[in-house]
């Protein structure tokens, strides 16, 4: 083998796997087309889930000073996402471009080998490795590889040469995204309905503005089709009557309200992540933030497939997991589309929408669907209010006098357990995995606001933050460590 996995693509799903890859002590490639990153702005933020994610692995910071939208909104339906504990409507104004730099020099100080100017040709799964070959600047490379993971995006090459089934709906209309300069444009943060379509503008700074623009009845283009800011500056003032053509476009591109899915994320050896996995109308911010939570999902998993270590079945709820939040992202953004894009037709459906979202319980459940927050895995029988859900942010006291958080125990992206009685049986038990899980004895710190996630109980937590096991549903803890973490270190020697 050159390598234990192979990534195509460096965006930030490809990015974000190879660094969880690497904490997980698997050598990976990451090999990208481009020689150089576009440095263009595009996605301008991620979700709330999404920060928890990098907050777990103490990448936040690397950000600098993040700022968040209290309000968000549902189809164009303005509410306030704080309904929802720990919610929020997503770190804005942070360039894709910043979120790659931020992950390609993290996962490079991680050991990854990233390898630009390298294209993706082919790929051969033997059953015990996967050969795939590249084009690069000095001729045709080859790389073995135990698995090989396609992050390369919508138009993804590695799932057509797979054969993964892409099924969905195609595009009815087509749509344009850019970053104008010198237009001294007015906000329109969530969106703008006129009658020949929707637009959005938001300032980026230096006199850069970005703008989203819908129009009605335009059809979607043929992807080699290029898109010119005279076409973007037409579309504008038709619908707005403001003229841009006075401007300039640092990039332009088009995008459309195609849906689709792939039907497995794991074919053999090769698997999909991010919008190789899954495609969708850009609505909330969530391609990006679903695209890195698929990396950090699988990242441990294909880890401990790699060093031998994993369970039986590990590495196939990689798809079991994802698929299901992929199909509840797609109902979202085609449900927010047909709400927000629509015509007339749509007019009693929006109003509809915002009666709804007048009351609480409606709040809670669209801030939980577009934040991530409310993603609940299948974990098994169990009553206590976490099981199978992500473990919250909150700040805890070590039985030692020190404070830490949830977060910072998952900087290492290995499981924990955090046990607040010190029950020395249960850390008898759990030190046969002391190489994958760190026990902790903790109780959430007395300044504490938010409600006390653990109420009295320990809990298992999964390198990825979700919690696998509570000591309140009173099922062994054995048997939660060894379904996700393996034999332990007893039963190997």
């Amino acid at each position: 083998m050159d390598t234990d996995v192979i990534i195509v693509g460096a965006g930030p799903t490809g990015l974000m796997l190879a660094g969880e890859l690497r904490l997980g002590g698997a050598r990976v490639v990451v090999a990208e087309s481009l020689d150089e990153p576009t440095g263009q702005s595009r996605g301008l933020g991620f979700t709330a889930r999404a920060w928890e994610a990098f907050d777990q692995r103490g990448l936040v910071p690397r950000f600098g000073g993040l700022q968040t939208s209290p309000v968000g909104h549902f189809g164009g339906v303005q509410f306030d996402y704080t309904v929802l504990e720990d919610a929020h409507f997503g770190a804005r104004g942070i360039p894709q471009s910043q979120t790659e730099a931020v992950l390609e020099e993290w996962a490079s100080s991680l050991g990854a080998d990233i390898r630009r100017g390298w294209e993706f040709r082919s790929l051969t799964d033997h059953g015990d490795r996967v050969e795939v070959t590249f084009r690069t600047a000095v001729g045709e490379q080859r790389l073995n590889a135990g698995y090989l993971v396609g992050c390369d995006g919508g138009h993804s090459t590695v799932r057509g040469a797979a054969g993964f089934d892409f099924p969905g709906t195609p595009a009815t209309r087509g749509m344009y995204l850019a970053d104008v300069v010198g237009c001294d444009l007015k906000p329109r943060f969530l969106g703008e309905k006129l009658t020949g379509g929707m637009v959005m503008a938001a300032p980026l700074g230096d006199g850069v503005d970005r703008i989203i623009v819908c129009p009605h009845g335009t059809p979607a283009r043929d992807r080699a089709e290029q898109v010119t800011f005279e076409e973007v500056a037409e579309a504008w003032q038709r619908i707005t009557g403001e003229d841009i053509s006075h401007g300039s476009a640092a990039w332009v591109s088009s995008f459309t309200d195609a849906t689709r899915q792939a039907t497995e994320y794991r074919r053999g050896r090769v698997l999909l992540a991010g919008d190789a996995a899954h495609i969708h109308l850009p609505a909330g911010g969530q391609g990006l933030s679903t695209g890195v939570q698929d990396a950090v999902n699988l990242g441990w998993k294909l880890a401990a497939e790699v060093a031998g270590r994993a369970p039986e079945g590990l590495l196939d709820s990689y798809h079991t997991e994802r698929h299901a939040v992929g199909v509840r992202l797609l109902n979202n953004t085609r449900a927010q589309g047909t709400v927000f894009l629509g015509g007339e037709e749509a007019d009693p459906l929006r109003e509809l929408f915002t009666e709804l979202i007048a009351h609480d319980e409606v709040k809670k459940h669209l801030a939980g669907s577009v934040s991530h927050l409310d993603i609940r895995y299948d974990f098994g029988p169990g009553e206590h209010p976490l099981l199978g859900r992500r473990l919250p942010p909150r700040s805890l006291r070590t039985s030692a006098g020190t404070t830490t958080s949830t977060a910072e125990l998952l900087h290492s992206a290995q499981g924990v357990l955090i046990d607040p009685a010190g029950d020395e049986e249960l850390h008898r038990t759990a030190a046969g995995w002391k190489d994958r899980v760190v026990t902790v004895v903790a109780v959430p710190a007395e300044a504490e606001t938010r409600s006390d996630p653990f109420a009295g109980a320990a809990v298992l937590v999964r390198p990825d933050g979700y919690v696998v096991w509570t000591s309140a549903d009173g099922a062994g803890a054995e048997s939660a460590l060894r379904r996700w973490f393996g034999p332990s270190t007893a039963d190997e020697s």
